[in-house]
């Protein structure tokens, strides 16, 4: 039982170090900052082409996609913050 344990922990070691290379490999991706934010823009709009989807898989940076996201979702916030603040001092 212990011999299955030990080999059940390196694989999951094993697919950890895969999954940290295969992100580092993803974070070297060429896409600029621009091309990603627009890309976050439209997604938080709903509407993609499934080829546009496919080519900004293949090629974004996780790392800007992330960062993108969360400044488009302080965008968002702000903006509704604005919006609520002018119709209640009407």
């Amino acid at each position: 039982m212990a011999r299955q344990d030990t080999l059940g922990l390196a694989a999951y070691l094993q697919n950890g170090v895969l999954g940290m290379q295969d992100l580092k490999e993803a974070s070297k991706r060429k896409a600029s900052f621009g091309s990603t934010m627009k890309a976050v823009l439209w997604s938080f709009f709903g509407v993609r082409k499934k080829s546009d989807y496919e080519k900004d898989a293949a090629q974004l940076n996780p790392v800007h996609v992330i960062i993108a996201g969360v400044i488009g979702a302080l965008i968002f916030i702000m903006t509704l913050i604005m919006i609520v603040k002018s119709v209640v001092a009407k």
